[in-house]
Formats: C-alpha cells, structure tokens, sequence
C-alpha cells in the first residue's frame, strides 16, 4: 500500500493581496498532516475518509471513466485530484486501474470543526502525490504543485494557491501567485503534460529560513470559517472602491517584500514590525470592505500577544479560524498561552514541518 502525508499551512503576511497576480505572501508549513493511502482494488473500488465514513464512494471503471453509485458526496477536492492526475498519467501512457484511497486528517479538532489549516489543499496534495506514486509517475515539486494547483482552483474557483504550495514545499515560503487567466486560457490550448512543463507567469516559491530566536505561536479562536466565501466578498466590496484597493495591494507589496528580507537577514525586529504594519493593513481592508476579517476574539487574542511583547495579526482570511505571534525565544509563553485560554483562544502546539527540496531550494518562474 502506497501511503504518503501533506501537510497544512498558515498565512503568516499577504492575505488577500496575494490572490492577485504576483503580491507576495508569506506561509509556513505545519506539522498536521492530511494522509492518503492507496492500494490496488479488484472488481470495485473505494474512496473513505475518517471524517466522512457514513458517505464513503464506491465506483467501478467504465472504460477511463470513473462511475459513481452516489453522487452526493462530500470529496470534491479528491475526485478533482483524482481526475486531472489519471488524466495526466493517460497522457504519459499509463493504462488507468481501479484502486482503494482511504483519507484521514489531523487538520480538523475532535469534534470535526475545521483548524483553518488548508485541509482542502492538503488533501488534494496527498491524493496528487500517492497517485502519481501508483502509476508510477516521477514528478518534481514544481510539477506536483502545478496539477494539485489546477485540481484545486478547478473546485475553489478562487484563491491564490499559496496553501499548496506550502503543502508540496514544506517550512516557510516567500510565494508570489500565477496569473490565473493565463492558465485558464492555456488548459483549453495545451495537454496537462505541456502545461505542467512551461513556466507559469507570476509564479515565484522561495524556502526561507527563520531566525533561530524565532517562535512561532498560533493561537485557535474556535470558529471556523470559510476562505471562499470571505475572498469573494472582499472582492464584491472592493470592486467598488478600486482606488482603495489598489493601494491596500501596494502598501501589502511594500511590506511583505521587507517581511521576506527581514527572513534573509535573520531580522527577528524587522520581521514582528512588519507583521503589526500586515495587521494594520488587514484592519483598513476590513474597513473599506466592510467584511469582518479580525473578530473580536481575533483582536483580544493579538492585543494579548502585544502585551506580552510579541507581534500578531489573524492569520489567512479571518473572520474566525487563527490567528498567529511572532515572539522572541527568550520570552516565556506560558503566561500568554494561559490569558488566551481565559478569553477562550486555543494554544495549537505545532511546530514548522520541513520537506527535503528534491534539486534547488527556490523556485522562480516569473517573467
């Protein structure tokens, strides 16, 4: 049995901004994992996750079709992985089999409620890469990162693909999104091999390195939220103060560049500064948009962190989910961990999970 682990992420700077071609952001890779397992099937086959075992998929193969007895279901992300990696291996030659894949998650708490730390990419990944283990398929990281990356937007619709990039590359990443038009128009001109071969305009992945007296806190307010529907209404709202919008993008820029230079420096200072100027931009986003990206639980979390001489801001598209702290080694954070825990703020124990790069360390494919 083929078995292999994708990690989820958090947004650390860039959110929102970096749904648009080329803005920064930077995201980092944690220790909880979504894990795929696949196995040759006879007769017919089985898609099961832990989390959904009472909507388990049974399918048999009709010709390289895949033929469902239900058709409600709740593996959307799966199916789209599952599709655009069978159509990659047709492409290459590999004869389509049935197979078993079983799907479990720690990115969910104990009662299923969602952390926010990108099960959708996550698991898109893991099928993606256990998949291309199956047939056989030897893909590079940019390669896989390309096919997960279509699979998923093919379902989202939206966002900028930075959690799987950050599920495929591991550690902290400096990542610039692709231009979305331009791989939608050349699906409908290219084969998914030649597509996954070509450089993708405004793409740039770049592993960085923390400063050793970094430490990385996230903080769980217990309401989950939904990337999607914020991101849209960001853009409803936006569309109609274009101006605005328009330096928000340009303020972002300015700071995630000087963010990721602090990382090259080893700049722990400069990178909490520019962490609270994120924050402050989220917060006149929020403003000018109307959308509640920073919840009340989110600010008295961030307020906390301050105080205790950190710097924090809420992490990817707010409205709920996490927030993050940037805090200096030689500072104890049993104190903040405990006032979180009086305003109902979940300490999350994770740690940074780092992924061996199969060549280069940096990925840039900007034109």
């Amino acid at each position: 049995m083929i078995t292999v682990k994708a990690p989820g992420k958090l947004y650390i700077a860039g959110e929102y901004a970096v749904v648009e071609t080329g803005q920064p952001a930077v995201i980092v890779a944690l220790n909880q994992f979504v894990t795929v397992r696949v196995e040759a099937a006879h007769g017919m086959g089985r898609i099961e996750s832990k989390q959904y075992q009472e909507n388990s998929l049974y399918w048999r193969r009709q010709g390289d079709e895949m033929v469902f007895d239900n058709r409600d279901n709740p593996f959307h992300y799966i199916l789209s992985a599952i599709r655009f990696t069978e159509a990659y291996a047709s492409e290459q030659g590999k004869p389509l089999r049935l197979f078993n894949l079983y799907v479990d998650s720690d990115l969910d708490s104990a009662d299923g409620r969602k952390f926010g730390l990108g099960s959708s990419a996550a698991v898109t990944v893991g099928t993606v890469k256990a998949l291309c283990q199956f047939y056989n398929l030897p893909l590079s990281q940019e390669r896989i990162y390309k096919l997960a990356a279509i699979a998923h937007l093919d379902i989202q619709g939206n966002g900028s693909l930075g959690d799987i990039a950050a599920s495929v590359f591991g550690g902290w990443i400096a990542y610039r999104s692709f231009d979305r038009e331009w791989l939608h128009a050349q699906r409908n001109l290219s084969t998914l091999s030649n597509l996954l071969a070509m450089p993708w305009p405004g793409l740039d992945i770049e592993l960085l390195t923390p400063p050793d007296n970094l430490r990385l806190l996230i903080g769980w307010t217990g309401s989950p939220a939904s990337t999607s529907h914020l991101v849209d209404q960001i853009k409803a709202a936006t569309s109609r103060s274009q101006t605005e919008y328009h330096r928000f993008l340009a303020a972002s820029r300015v700071v995630v560049t000087k963010l990721v230079q602090g990382f090259r420096d080893g700049d722990l200072q400069a990178i909490k500064d520019q962490i609270g100027r994120n924050r402050f931009l989220l917060q006149q986003l929020s403003h000018i948009s109307h959308v509640h990206i920073e919840t009340p639980k989110l600010m008295n979390m961030c307020n906390l962190a301050i105080h205790a001489g950190g710097a924090a801001k809420t992490s990817g598209a707010g409205g709920g989910d996490c927030g993050i702290v940037i805090l200096d080694r030689s500072v104890n954070p049993d104190p903040l961990i405990a006032a979180w825990h009086k305003i109902g703020v979940q300490h999350l124990p994770l740690s940074v999970h780092l992924i061996e790069p199969q060549t280069v360390s940096q990925l840039r494919e900007a034109h």
